[in-house]
C-alpha cells in the first residue's frame, strides 16, 4: 500500500514539474491513463524510478520531448465512426449550405486525420469554399504531420471503407497519390485550413465557432478538466453552435448540460441554446 502510495506521490510530482518547467498541463488528466503511460516510458529508458525521470527532464529538454510524445493521445483516423460523418451530412450540412460562411475548430486535432475528413466532406457538398477550419493540438511534432498530409499507405485500405460507410459521394483515391510507401492527400484540401498550437487544458476562447469538433479527447480528462474545456467550448460557439464529442463522451454529467440540446444523441452531436 505504501509503495502504490509513494508511487502516486511521485507521478503527482512529476506532472507538477513538467507544467512549471515547460507549461504543459497533465495535472487533469485521467490518473490511471498517466500512470500507465509514464510506468511504459519508465521500463523502456533507463530510468529505475519516476523520481530519477523527474530530475532528468527537468535538466533535459530532449528527455522531456521523449516522454511528451509518450503522454500526448494521438489515436485518430480518417472518417473514424463514419455513422457520426453521416450525421453531419444529413443534420448540420444543410443549415451549413444557408450561410455565407462558417468556421469550425478541431481540437486536439492530433495528426489531422479527422480535420482532412471534414474537408472532404465539405468539399463534395460545395460549402468548402465558404468555410474557415482550425485544427489545433498542443503537440507541435504531431501537429506539423497534420499540416503535412501524408499518411501511410497500410491504413488507405481501412480510411476507403471508413469513407464509404460514411456517405461517400466519389472514389476515395481521388483525394490522394500514392507514392512508395505514403499516401499524399490532395493538396486543395488544405486552402481553408490553419493548423496552428492551441492546449486545451490551459489555453483560453478560440474565437467564435459555428461547429467545435473535439472527439476521443475528454475521455482521458478528470471530472474538473472536463468542465474546464466544456465551459472553453461553450465559450467558443456562436449562438447555436455545435458540439461534437466522440462516442464514449457526453456532455450530459457536465453543469453545462442545460446549455445544450441533443442533435443526434447516439453520434454526441449536440447545439448552443442560448
Amino acid at each position: 500500500m505504501d509503495n502504490i502510495k509513494n508511487e502516486s506521490i511521485e507521478i503527482d510530482l512529476l506532472l507538477e514539474a513538467i507544467y512549471l518547467k515547460y507549461g504543459y498541463d497533465f495535472r487533469g488528466y485521467s490518473k490511471a491513463s498517466i500512470k500507465r503511460r509514464i510506468i511504459s516510458f519508465i521500463k523502456t529508458s533507463e530510468f529505475k524510478t519516476i523520481s530519477a525521470l523527474q530530475y532528468e527532464i527537468i535538466y533535459n529538454k530532449e528527455s522531456f520531448a521523449k516522454l511528451f510524445n509518450n503522454l500526448s493521445i494521438n489515436v485518430t483516423e480518417m472518417f473514424r465512426d463514419p455513422l457520426f460523418y453521416k450525421a453531419i451530412r444529413e443534420y448540420i450540412i444543410p443549415e451549413l449550405k444557408e450561410k455565407s460562411a462558417f468556421k469550425i475548430w478541431h481540437g486536439g486535432c492530433a495528426t489531422g486525420e479527422e480535420v482532412y475528413s471534414m474537408a472532404i466532406l465539405l468539399k463534395e457538398e460545395g460549402i468548402y469554399d465558404k468555410c474557415r477550419i482550425y485544427a489545433t493540438d498542443m503537440d507541435g511534432i504531431v501537429l506539423q504531420k497534420a499540416k503535412e498530409g501524408i499518411y501511410s499507405v497500410e491504413n488507405i485500405k481501412e480510411y476507403t471503407l471508413n469513407y464509404n460507410k460514411a456517405g461517400g459521394l466519389k472514389s476515395f483515391s481521388d483525394y490522394y497519390i500514392a507514392k512508395y510507401d505514403y499516401a499524399i492527400l490532395d493538396q486543395d484540401l488544405k486552402k481553408n485550413i490553419l493548423f496552428s498550437s492551441h492546449n486545451l487544458a490551459t489555453d483560453y476562447s478560440f474565437g467564435e465557432m459555428d461547429i467545435i469538433i473535439c472527439r476521443n479527447v475528454l475521455i482521458y480528462f478528470e471530472q474538473k478538466l472536463q468542465e474546464r474545456v466544456i465551459k472553453l467550448f461553450k465559450d467558443s460557439l456562436c449562438k447555436k453552435g455545435f458540439l461534437c464529442l466522440g462516442l464514449k463522451e457526453t456532455i450530459r454529467v457536465s453543469e453545462y448540460t442545460d446549455d445544450f440540446d441533443n442533435v443526434v444523441a447516439n453520434q454526441k452531436i449536440y447545439r448552443l441554446n442560448k
